[in-house]
């Protein structure tokens, strides 16, 4: 686990300033994580919007890490997002363990409604895809209800395996560019919606894309999210796994689990070293 000072990935010809083009960055697993809290996010992808410039935040977990280090393409995805923040405990404790510790966890089921709070504040739009019919659309309500002043660009319920329908691809994608929203919301699950985004968002360049993965449902009340005295803890996988054993145990138990050991123990190995160097 190292700490690098890299450039966010931005199509060529793309210039920002140095206050955003620029920062620490903490290798995590094999991915980099950007030391931002959620208020950071917020104010930088406002400032983004502001510039004109669109770019897609990534928000790697246990899952994310495992899948990445066994497949390169998946680790590349994640590595073209203009932001990555750490949605995952483990995350946040391996960075600390190694000694290259980052502020907080950031989840896209808190940044759906922060950038919700501050698109609605700039007068700025939103447009929510994925989740089963109904789904975004009570999200948006739910939204728009504790900002009335936000502006939903539109909602999109895809059918399952309309990624590999190109009529169905094809209408999803025209609906989205359509309605040009300045931040997109995709609930698709991993690692769907990354692909989902690195291939719309091509179309529309000044747009931000979020992928939130169970955060629709939670916001329509379809999900119910874990207390948020057990988040801090990193209990929210424990409260989900409770609700959707039959889903969720292989993940969680049989594959996701012994990486987080892995990944403590390759962490703190990486401390030990450090320290006697």
């Amino acid at each position: 686990m190292t700490r690098e000072h890299v450039p966010r990935s931005r199509p060529p010809g793309d210039d920002l300033s140095m206050t955003t083009a620029e920062r620490e960055r903490v290798e995590v697993g094999g991915l980099p994580i950007d030391p931002l809290t959620e208020a950071d996010v917020v104010e930088q992808v406002r400032a983004e919007l502001l510039a004109g410039r669109g770019g897609w935040i990534a928000t790697p977990n246990v899952d994310h890490l495992r899948h990445a280090a066994r497949d390169p393409r998946v680790a590349a995805m994640i590595r073209s997002a203009q932001i990555s923040v750490a949605d995952g405990a483990p995350v946040v404790w391996a960075a600390k363990i190694s000694g290259r510790p980052i502020p907080a966890r950031v989840t896209g089921a808190d940044l759906l409604w922060s950038l919700s709070a501050a698109a609605a504040e700039d007068g700025r739009s939103v447009y929510l895809l994925g989740g089963e019919p109904g789904v975004p659309e009570r999200a948006a309500e739910a939204l728009r209800t504790a900002h009335p002043a936000l502006k939903i660009a539109g909602t999109c319920s895809p059918p399952r395996g309309f990624e590999l329908d190109d009529v169905e691809l094809a209408k999803c994608r025209d609906a989205v560019v359509e309605a040009a929203p300045d931040i997109v919301f995709v609930g698709l699950g991993f690692p769907k919606q990354e692909r989902i985004i690195t291939e719309f968002s091509q179309l529309l360049p000044s747009t931000w894309w979020l992928g939130c993965g169970a955060a629709l449902p939670f916001a329509a009340g379809d999900l119910a999210r874990a207390p948020r005295w057990m988040r801090p803890l990193g209990l929210e996988w424990l409260f989900r796994l409770v609700h959707e054993p039959r889903r969720l145990f292989r993940r969680y138990i049989r594959e996701d689990a012994p990486f987080a050991l892995v990944l403590l123990t390759g962490a703190l190995l990486t401390r030990l070293r450090t320290s006697r160097g």
